[in-house]
């Protein structure tokens, strides 16, 4: 979304003083400290930020370059720049992955590709140190907005929106389960929900 490169400072400008502990606390409290998280779609940093005062070495995928360089300042964490067709996940690593809001411009058909895409930045071996409970999951948070279709905003972005129903069915075929959901009402006023994932997979 070229949206994001033309006006990175003002978004975030927008976003950045959102406290996430509403909604994150539920993904951050199945971490174990030192786990690795990827970010994807960090937007602000602000995410990243958050949990690395958490104990985590986090690390971010943004797509806009201008985004990018904020967030690398703003949260001191590393940050590349991509989306979920132009990264190779399968070289990261990762014990968790976040899309927080960052997949709300994904359309209907491609969404589950996304993931499965995404999903590839989980390790494969166990972690070395942390919880037992945590050593045989992988942890995965997903946010998107509520609602039937699609739509574009004053600013030019589609947004599609999703029921729970859809989603639910989307993740158990990638072998995930729902370990906590949230819904929670949209900041903007307008009226929609998020609707929040905690996923896990043996």
């Amino acid at each position: 979304m070229d949206y994001y490169q033309r006006h990175s400072q003002a978004y975030f400008d927008e976003t950045v003083g959102v406290d996430p502990a509403p909604f994150l606390n539920p993904f951050a409290e199945r971490l174990f400290a030192g786990a690795r998280v990827l970010d994807v779609g960090c937007g602000s940093g602000r995410d990243l930020l958050w949990l690395k005062s958490r104990g985590v070495i986090a690390t971010g995928v943004e797509r806009s370059q201008g985004l990018a360089a904020l967030a690398r300042t703003h949260s001191g964490c590393p940050v590349m720049v991509g989306d979920f067709e132009t990264v190779d996940f399968s070289a990261l690593q990762v014990d968790a992955v976040m899309c927080c809001g960052s997949l709300v411009h994904v359309s209907h058909e491609r969404l589950e590709w996304a993931l499965k895409n995404i999903v590839m930045a989980f390790r494969d071996d166990a972690p070395p140190t942390g919880p037992e409970e945590a050593r045989d999951r992988q942890i995965l948070y997903v946010s998107l907005k509520e609602g039937q279709g699609a739509s574009t905003d004053d600013r030019g972005r589609i947004f599609y929106y999703w029921q729970d129903e859809a989603l639910r069915a989307i993740f158990a075929g990638l072998g995930f389960e729902v370990a906590d959901f949230l819904r929670s009402p949209s900041a903007d006023g307008e009226g929609k929900s998020w609707l929040g994932y905690v996923l896990v997979r043996p």
